[in-house]
């Protein structure tokens, strides 16, 4: 309650939280559209969505670490997890489309857990950040302060969605995925090679990731089992914007990263990452609400 008051007293601490909210929500909004992009697609959930992010935060990191300049991580991470996601989907991902949705889980489960576990042996446990060195802003004589790395992540967030959007209308491929999402039978017929569609879809999936784990390698840390939290906020995220709706998964992303910083303000840290796990479970009742009152009205 002291800290609810405080709010109503210092009106600036909540342009603090709603602008923290805001550069930090259109990260998530970044890795949540390459999950709605593989769910629209490929009719797979993609659990190991955070795994991704962590291995391109650790990809930008080695790349630090062996004296290459730091602006370089986000385009060797969203390269590199570009092949990275083209071989999974060779070995594994292949053998999942078109399959039970369930059994996606399970089997990007599995994938998550091998991918956590291999960074814990190659990069170790420990928690890493990698320091931008961009600096503050500080407005209102200091009130008020803006990272400038939350900033340039919130541009290249921006660019990214905008760049999907145009690939995706003015592209061959962009057209041939669009194609697949609406009826994979039909776009076969018609002679778009889906096999190769899939494929792509899920190197574009990763690479969205890498970029993003470039992001938050320099503005929070990662660690070899940090993915799970990012995977829960691209699955909230597509579930309460929509599949193949980008300007709800932008909507939905800043709401989540403007709802986190609020509760982390007004009930501490520890309870932040609960909220998220709270919120899709309310998010998940409130949809199977919703059906089960459609149905009743089909009935």
């Amino acid at each position: 309650m002291d800290n609810l008051l405080l709010l109503f007293q210092a009106p600036v601490l909540a342009l603090q939280l709603l602008i923290d909210g805001l550069l930090t929500g259109a990260i998530f909004a970044l890795a949540a559209y390459g999950m709605a992009l593989v769910w629209g697609v490929m009719k797979i959930i993609n659990i190991n969505q955070g795994s991704f992010v962590m291995l391109g935060g650790y990809v930008a990191l080695k790349l630090a670490d062996l004296g290459a300049p730091k602006f370089l991580g986000l385009p060797a991470a969203t390269l590199i997890l570009f092949l990275v996601g083209w071989a999974a989907y060779r070995l594994v991902i292949w053998r999942l489309v078109e399959k039970d949705l369930f059994v996606s889980v399970l089997a990007t489960f599995g994938l998550a857990i091998l991918l956590d576990q291999l960074m814990n042996e190659i990069f170790g446990a420990d928690y890493r950040t990698l320091e931008s060195a961009l600096g503050t802003w500080f407005l209102f004589d200091g009130l008020i302060s803006i990272s400038k790395a939350k900033v340039l992540a919130f541009i290249v967030a921006v660019i990214t969605a905008v760049a999907m959007v145009l690939f995706m209308r003015a592209t061959r491929l962009g057209q041939a995925i669009r194609a697949t999402a609406q009826n994979a039978r039909a776009a076969r017929i018609l002679g778009v090679d889906t096999d190769r569609t899939y494929a792509m879809t899920y190197a574009i999936n990763a690479a969205l990731c890498g970029a993003t784990g470039a992001l938050v390698a320099m503005i929070w840390t990662i660690f070899p089992f940090g993915g799970l939290i990012y995977s829960v906020r691209a699955f909230m995220i597509v579930v309460a914007a929509g599949i193949g709706n980008l300007p709800g998964v932008i909507a939905a992303g800043v709401g989540l990263g403007i709802f986190e910083q609020f509760v982390g303000f007004l009930l501490g840290a520890q309870l932040q990452i609960a909220s998220v796990f709270l919120l899709l479970v309310a998010i998940l009742a409130e949809r199977s609400r919703r059906l089960a009152r459609q149905r009743k009205r089909l009935q």
